[in-house]
């Protein structure tokens, strides 16, 4: 499963973010605006990186930014109708739990291995997962429990059930 920094700081900072507009939403309907600075300083992330972040963010309708004095960045809409999948999508970063290139020739010397489709249908459950996941939900800690089991899945004892 690769997620690189790049989706991961992106996510960070979107959270950042909305956590400052949940604390203070007359701040920021008043127009207040939070630096990179900030941000980074927050989060302990590189300000240099977190500038190549927010351009695709901006791009992407997510987040708003002021130039100037005062100026600095605000989330485009609200936090509960940003999903973490968009936001990972919006910086370029694919969730691919397979090996393969994608328009690649295969995994194993230009073939599919026999594990493909178990890890390509891995990361669909991801990036859908994080599809049903927006910045409110993370800010208000609601995320735990959310990892289901299919209906018809097998059931597995536990590894030390001694009546197993």
């Amino acid at each position: 499963m690769r997620l690189s920094t790049r989706g991961r700081y992106a996510v960070m900072a979107m959270v950042e973010l909305a956590a400052r507009d949940d604390e203070s939403a007359e701040a920021c309907r008043a127009g207040r605006q939070v630096s990179l600075a900030e941000i980074a300083q927050a989060q302990r992330l590189s300000l240099a990186y977190l500038e190549q972040l927010f351009g695709p963010l901006r791009r992407a309708g997510l987040v708003a930014s002021t130039r100037g004095p005062g100026g600095g960045y605000r989330l485009a809409r609200p936090a509960r109708e940003i999903s973490i999948a968009v936001i990972v999508d919006a910086v370029d970063e694919p969730i691919q739990a397979t090996r393969c290139e994608d328009g690649g020739p295969g995994c194993l010397a230009g073939e599919r291995c026999l594990t493909h489709d178990l890890w390509a249908e891995l990361g669909n459950q991801i990036h859908l997962f994080l599809s049903g996941v927006s910045l409110a939900d993370v800010v208000r800690g609601q995320i735990a429990g959310r990892a289901v089991a299919p209906l018809d899945a097998p059931q597995v004892p536990a590894a030390h059930d001694p009546l197993s």
